[in-house]
């Protein structure tokens, strides 16, 4: 907790001041480095769960949960940033009569929030999660309500994120991967996997010409993955020509060069040593 004079009400004061010159500090800094605009603004709870698709939810109850694990909110996203400090002096009123009562040791209401993974957004108590950081502490009670995903909120920094879960989450609706095949195919470019969807699915048509027979998307993204995609990856490892790409990535070039180049779906040594020679 920061020092305390013996005066809650002063006291209260300087750590909604100091707080505010942290959270002008960091906007600062943030510019300074050129990070993306979004990386210091709280995540919006409906916007993640969309993207990552919602099976549904359960009820937890009352925990403890890290006051770091807090990345978001349902509906007050633009009074406090990510590290919920806050961004105006609107809450100034409210936030110095919470911090007066926590500094008394008054006891506070346990906060309510949404959980998603290992991340927390809050749905009631944004101003004691605020107050919470400011005299440093580490944790903070809460009635938590888990939101199960179909994708896994992994990997979630800042708002930016979102846009390839939502991509990624559309692309394994189209193509059903599961298990390895499912965390081997990963993309940076989110506008990919809509290429790669296009590309898994043509794949998948032309199969069912050859066959004469339909195939549902799970039969037909486990043959490409087993039939095209591996053995493809395994040819380009071989020929050095993943470089700094992921494999995916690597895979969707050479896909795509194959056909402009070469005119031809097939995959052989020649084909591999004509694209290697136009790298």
């Amino acid at each position: 907790m920061p020092r305390d004079t013996g005066f809650p009400r002063a006291d209260a004061e300087n750590d909604f001041l100091r707080a505010r010159r942290r959270q002008v500090l960091s906007r600062l800094a943030a510019w300074l480095r050129r990070e993306p605009d979004d990386v210091n603004i709280t995540l919006p709870f409906h916007e993640v769960v969309e993207s990552l698709g919602v099976l549904g939810e359960r009820r937890l109850g009352l925990r403890a949960i890290r006051l770091d694990s807090i990345v978001g909110s349902v509906d007050r996203t633009r009074d406090f940033d990510r590290r919920f400090r806050p961004t105006s002096a609107r809450v100034r009123e409210r936030w110095q009569r919470l911090a007066v009562a926590q500094r008394r040791g008054e006891a506070v209401p346990p906060i309510e929030v949404y959980r998603v993974g290992d991340l927390h957004f809050v749905q009631d108590g944004h101003h004691r999660v605020s107050v919470a950081h400011a005299l440093g502490l580490e944790l903070i009670d809460a009635y938590v309500t888990e939101v199960v995903t179909r994708i896994a909120a992994h990997g979630i920094r800042h708002r930016g994120d979102l846009i390839v879960k939502d991509y990624r989450r559309l692309f394994l609706e189209r193509v059903p991967l599961g298990g390895e095949a499912r965390a081997a195919v990963v993309l940076s470019d989110p506008w990919d996997y809509a290429k790669l969807g296009e590309h898994v699915e043509a794949w998948g048509f032309r199969l069912m010409q050859d066959e004469g027979a339909f195939l549902d998307r799970v039969v037909v993204a486990r043959r490409w993955y087993a039939e095209e995609y591996q053995p493809v990856v395994g040819m380009l490892r071989q020929a050095d020509l993943v470089g700094d790409r992921t494999e995916t990535e690597a895979y969707l070039w050479v896909a795509a060069e194959r056909y402009r180049l070469i005119r031809t779906h097939r995959w052989d040594a020649d084909v591999i040593a004509a694209l290697r020679s136009r790298r």
